[in-house]
């Protein structure tokens, strides 16, 4: 793919034009993620306090207990979304699910270990141990290249 920038004072805001003798997946995704909104706000209650939550500090998203938890290294979060509702709001390029219960960081990720038949174990950077579930290992390896 051959990207070309040109610099218009003139121009007031950002276009985009696309020029392709047809229309491919990898142009219809690359359509989709220039055409995405940027992430949105997250909060969250801690201590009967509403914190603003910066997405590149959560480490892990979970349900539990008919609650949505959100991890931090500042602690844990409760927040009034649903986990599919959250998935919406996430930055895509960060966040991936792996399992009905939970969504990750994959930033904050120490390592995936493959050795588990038909599941991975996950380890984040603050010691957490997590498993993706079997319904979610495809998506994980699309993710992960492998």
């Amino acid at each position: 793919m051959q990207v070309e920038i040109k610099i218009d004072a003139s121009c007031e805001r950002p276009k985009v034009v696309i020029l392709t003798p047809q229309m491919t997946d990898e142009i219809h995704l690359l359509v989709k993620r220039i055409s995405e909104e940027s992430p949105q706000v997250l909060s969250g209650f801690r201590d009967e306090k509403l914190e603003v939550l910066e997405q590149a500090e959560i480490l892990r998203i979970y349900a539990e207990s008919g609650k949505v938890l959100a991890v931090t290294a500042a602690g844990e979060y409760t927040l009034r979304l649903r986990l599919y509702e959250l998935e919406e709001r996430l930055d895509k390029s960060l966040f991936v699910r792996i399992s009905h219960s939970e969504i990750i960081n994959l930033k904050k990720v120490k390592s995936f270990d493959l050795s588990f038949t038909g599941s991975i174990c996950v380890s984040l950077v603050n010691g957490t141990v997590t498993y993706v579930s079997r319904r979610y290992v495809h998506k994980i390896k699309q993710v992960l290249g492998i």
